[in-house]
């Protein structure tokens, strides 16, 4: 049967119409290739089939980074040649002529990495050209797998491959050849573009590699799809609302612990936030493979929130509670209201204690001369020592009051050194986090 076939093909070169016609055209056909479905139109089998391969994107439909898979739908076409097919077009009155894809050999030509069906509607029909040249236009829903990396998200960019080969025949059968300049493909592609959704066709590229399986060789087209993703809907509604969020909480350092309820704002503010997370989790993508980088900057958003809320709590203990707290230790005193609190420029007093803790003077008390010459029979003497004794213990209260006072001003003015602290920390984590992601995404986006 095969040799009949091989037979049919060497002996016809070119075939005559017997009216300039599409019927007498389609009668000669019939006669010379139709139903010769089971081989490849060649004279030898020695002789391998040249295949032209080029497609036009139309459409993205969907990128699940879930699920690891881009969705577009393609213009594939497909170029062989008939050889010793050819008609004369005055004489058959055409030049091509549409005819049934099942009447011809049809090249089993796939993509690797499709992970589902074809859904797009199929194609009946196919042209042959009066020199035996096969033109195969095919609509292609392609469902492929594509290994996205999303650490930039959302400025990230995305590079996914089709590779096309014979599913059954080597290299010593098909050859496979680029039917199409990348540039062209990418100028039709923008063209026809139809959808102008979150995801935008940049770039076309394809290389021919060489593939060897058990020593036999196939070829192989690989076309990258390079897809950019466009990040304004999410700037809108995730990164703008969280840095408005994150300047209201450094703003709140300015609110005086004393006087107003820092920490209850601070709460409200971290509910807040994690509700905006909660309802915004859909647009996050989520994979299994890295961590987005803007999970890291809404992790970073959420702990200096959760920082600054615990920082507010300690400084309101310190404030409000230092009555019942004993003196600063020395070197407290020497580190934080002596020198930090020059560097984050908070003006001290100096101290001048003159009572100690006890409510002693710190001077000595010498005692009058004329005290001694007093003779201890005069009348009203021992009143004076009594009197002597109560003014004694009310000068020891109130220099016990005034230490307390003292002490609770250090302390006060300890909570003020680390508040200021602890606000100029906060500003410079947030400038080194911003610039580091900034420059980050800037650098993944422009390449």
């Amino acid at each position: 049967m095969d040799v009949f076939v091989l037979t049919a093909f060497c002996v016809t070169t070119s075939i005559n119409c017997s009216q300039p016609n599409t019927w007498s055209l389609l009668a000669a056909l019939r006669d010379n290739i139709f139903n010769k479905t089971d081989v490849r139109p060649v004279e030898s089998l020695q002789t391998p089939t040249n295949i032209s391969i080029y497609f036009t994107v139309f459409a993205i439909l969907d990128v699940d980074e879930k699920a690891q898979i881009l969705e577009t739908a393609l213009w594939l076409e497909l170029i062989w040649n008939i050889e010793n097919l050819s008609w004369d077009p005055d004489e058959c009155g055409a030049s091509s002529i549409s005819l049934p894809r099942t009447s011809l050999w049809i090249p089993d030509i796939v993509i690797n990495e499709f992970m589902d069906e074809n859904r797009a509607p199929e194609s009946y029909y196919l042209y042959v050209n009066n020199n035996g040249v096969v033109h195969d236009s095919l609509p292609f829903h392609v469902i492929s797998s594509c290994s996205l990396d999303i650490y930039t998200f959302p400025f990230d960019i995305q590079n996914c491959t089709y590779s096309f080969n014979s599913y059954k025949h080597n290299s010593q059968d098909v050859r496979l050849h680029i039917g199409l300049s990348v540039e062209e493909m990418l100028r039709d592609s923008f063209e026809v573009m139809e959808t102008r959704g979150e995801w935008q066709l940049i770039d076309l590229k394809a290389i021919k590699p060489q593939t060897d399986y058990e020593g036999i060789s196939w070829d192989t087209l690989v076309f990258y799809i390079v897809l950019k993703r466009r990040p304004t809907l999410y700037v809108v509604n995730l990164v703008i609302p969280s840095c408005f969020l994150l300047a209201v909480d450094l703003l709140s350092f300015l609110l005086p612990p004393q006087s107003v309820d820092r920490s209850s704002f601070k709460m409200t503010l971290i509910l807040g936030y994690t509700v905006f997370l909660l309802l915004m989790n859909d647009l996050l993508p989520v994979t299994g493979h890295n961590i987005p980088l803007i999970n890291v900057f809404f992790s970073i958003c959420l702990a200096l929130m959760v920082a600054s809320l615990l920082e507010t709590i300690l400084i309101t203990n310190v404030m409000c509670g230092s009555a019942n707290y004993p003196c600063l230790p020395h070197w407290v005193r020497v580190l934080f209201l002596k020198h930090l609190a020059r560097l984050v420029g908070l003006e001290t007093k100096p101290t001048d204690q003159k009572t100690t803790a006890t409510g002693r003077p710190t001077s000595k008390h010498k005692k009058d001369p004329s005290e001694t010459s007093i003779q201890l029979t005069e009348p009203g003497l021992e009143e004076l020592r009594k009197m002597s004794r109560d003014l004694l213990a009310i000068r020891q209260q109130l220099g016990k009051h005034l230490a307390e006072d003292q002490f609770m001003e250090e302390w006060i003015l300890l909570g003020q050194v680390i508040d200021r602290l602890v606000f100029g920390l906060y500003v410079l984590f947030i400038s080194v986090s911003f610039i580091t992601m900034l420059v980050i995404w800037l650098h993944w986006y422009n390449q």
